[in-house]
């Protein structure tokens, strides 16, 4: 008997073979693919580069797409797939890719820009219940904070709009608390500039030091409010004007405002919001981040939640970490700016009364303007809390940091109890304690936090409640 005498039993079986080979083929596909997206992504990556180098004003952070795991173990191909490349088509946006340092040697001290990592501080986890991770800004190569980003993008916005010309005597000129400046410094001189650096005279000597070691010309001026024309940033402005009004030569002042320019913000929405979701794999819950100029937490806010087209991370909340005395907290959470320093008769020399250097200010600049509706909520960090948290880090984790990356780690830890227990909570470590001696790092010694047992209970410590 044939199985052409039972029509049924031949179909029966011609199904069972067809599923068979379906299975195997798609488990050759399954060992295969990993080498596809790998082969694929390099090529594409390569591609980008060759176009981007051939552009007139090409930005100097070269960003390559990448595949979303890298690292992942070599997987051979199957025997199922012959062994030359397979074709695929690219339909990806730009603001869809992975942002990453290239690999390989990079173009000058610009190339140091960016791709910094993502880091998890355990004993913050481990406290908390929640994952708590931090973007390791202080390791960008050329001023080391986050401010590398945003001196870059305004230097390079700059040129492309025929305003800075390198090597005709052009000056930059800044008005800064200090991280821009150097970043600016470093950055300037790579570039052949020069640059002028107006800054308060109540910052770390630190930081005016390290100005002077990068060759800039630096102004520490008396504090003042935003309204007098002696305001470091107005004189800043005004220094700038007067260089080009001057007409001594060709060369012009510059200065680059990066308060109220939008490439400060752009920087931050083109790069660094990229590379957490890409760090992350989308998987975050929470963003938090301090605002001076307020271009850090507007530039990534407008990229988690999706803003000019790009894809957002669904629920993500963005948060401000806000140190005492300044007025964002109460903008955010009542929409009115204003400090308790701000009281009748309580009014100080400066307003944002903090040891914090970097965040916290009085006013609403044009940068965290164009975030400050993508905020959802804001956390007050006490000067307390900030001296605590910064010597936490030391003993608990080994990270030595400044002011604003503590107050943003205080501000992480109170906005992941907030949210459900195994959440994911992105914040910033912007600078190292080292431009940190003179002001916070001494306040510390002398509240003897270096010396006494402190508590092993993070919230006793900070004073903040578990609610777990």
């Amino acid at each position: 008997m044939s199985l052409s005498d039972h029509p049924r039993a031949y179909g029966t079986a011609a199904i069972a073979i067809a599923f068979a080979a379906g299975v195997l083929v798609t488990l050759g596909f399954k060992d295969l693919y990993p080498d596809l997206e790998s082969r694929y992504g390099q090529k594409r990556n390569w591609a980008r580069r060759r176009r981007r180098s051939s552009v007139s004003h090409p930005p100097s952070w070269s960003w390559w797409g990448a595949e979303k795991n890298n690292t992942a173990p070599h997987r051979k191909s199957s025997a199922f797939w012959g062994g030359g490349p397979v074709s695929l088509e690219d339909h990806e946006t730009a603001a869809e890719e992975k942002m990453w340092r290239p690999p390989g040697i990079v173009s000058g001290i610009e190339g140091c820009i960016g791709g910094t990592p993502l880091v998890e501080i355990h004993s913050l986890s481990a406290a908390t219940g929640r994952t708590i991770l931090a973007k390791a800004e202080f390791l960008n190569g050329a001023g080391n904070s986050p401010k590398d980003r945003v001196a870059l993008r305004m230097i390079e916005v700059a040129e492309a709009r025929g305003l800075l010309v390198p090597g005709r005597g052009d000056t930059i000129y800044e008005g800064t608390v200090g991280s821009t400046g150097i970043s600016i410094a470093a950055l300037a001189r790579a570039r052949g500039y020069r640059a002028h650096i107006c800054m308060p005279d109540d910052q770390a000597l630190e930081k005016s030091d390290l100005l002077h070691h990068l060759g800039a010309t630096v102004e520490r001026v008396p504090v003042a409010p935003i309204t007098s024309p002696e305001h470091f940033v107005n004189l800043a402005r005004r220094r700038a004007a007067e260089h080009t009004a001057s007409g001594a030569d060709a060369s012009r002042g510059f200065f680059a405002d990066q308060f109220e320019n939008p490439a400060n913000y752009e920087a931050h929405e083109a790069t660094t919001g990229p590379e957490i979701v890409a760090q992350t794999g989308g998987r975050l819950d929470a963003f938090v981040a301090g605002a001076g100029t307020g271009g850090t937490i507007a530039g990534v806010a407008r990229y988690l939640k999706g803003g000019k087209g790009k894809g957002g991370v669904p629920g993500v909340r963005v948060v401000l970490a806000d140190p005492q005395g300044s007025g964002l907290y109460n903008k955010v959470r009542h929409g009115v700016m204003y400090s308790p320093t701000e009281r009748e008769g309580t009014r100080r020399r400066q307003q944002v009364d903090s040891i914090v250097e970097g965040v916290g200010i009085n006013r609403v600049t044009a940068n965290f303007e164009a975030g400050r509706d993508l905020i959802d909520d804001a956390v007050r960090v006490t000067d307390h809390q900030a001296c605590r948290m910064a010597r936490w880090l030391v003993e608990n984790d080994g990270i030595f940091v400044g002011s604003s990356s503590a107050v943003n780690c205080v501000a992480a830890v109170v906005a992941a109890m907030r949210l459900p227990e195994g959440s994911r909570v992105v914040t910033v470590l912007c600078d190292s304690g080292t431009r940190h001696l003179s002001k916070l790092w001494k306040r510390i010694g002398e509240m003897g936090l270096e010396d006494a047992p402190e508590s092993d209970d993070l919230f006793t410590l900070l004073g903040i409640k578990d609610t777990t």
